[in-house]
């Protein structure tokens, strides 16, 4: 009877060892996620300034997961002329910015920098909406589903 005991308390002892590493392996996977998402943030800041320099010396080149909002300015920069290159890369260094400090916040497992991300980018995917650049209006939503993943992953991770 007592190698019963035992051998039950060592099944019981094993089990529990094989669910706390799968919890360990949930986690981590979930760290992994959070933080691809998160880092999207970085790439949609970087982006709008690759945007923002390329128009500023008359490039043709454009990436549409960069913000709306970055290329209203580029546009209403280069109406004033070389004044306004300055001013524009200022307003989208300080809108950049935004993304990259939301991005260190989300990196962390912050949820509050994934959900005002999340509206700030939707309100932008809203401007390109209304400007009728429905290919980087689908962008910003293949945007929003991959950093909402990570978002849902740091949500596990703190639960």
């Amino acid at each position: 009877m007592a190698a019963g005991f035992g051998t039950a308390l060592a099944q019981s002892s094993e089990r529990a060892a094989q669910v706390n590493e799968r919890i360990a392996v949930s986690k981590m996977m979930a760290s992994a996620r959070a933080k691809a998402g998160a880092k999207w943030f970085y790439w949609i800041a970087a982006l709008s300034m690759i945007n923002s320099i390329v128009m500023i010396t008359g490039g043709n080149l454009h990436f549409v997961v960069g913000l709306g909002i970055t290329s209203v300015v580029d546009a209403m920069a280069k109406k004033v002329g070389s004044a306004g290159s300055v001013l524009d890369l200022i307003i989208n260094g300080f809108v950049a910015g935004i993304f990259v400090l939301l991005g260190t916040f989300a990196v962390k497992v912050q949820r509050w920098a994934f959900v005002l991300g999340m509206a700030l980018y939707a309100i932008d995917g809203l401007l390109l909406l209304g400007v009728k650049d429905f290919f980087s209006v689908a962008f910003h939503a293949w945007a929003l589903y991959a950093i909402y993943r990570g978002y849902t992953a740091a949500k596990m991770i703190q639960a």
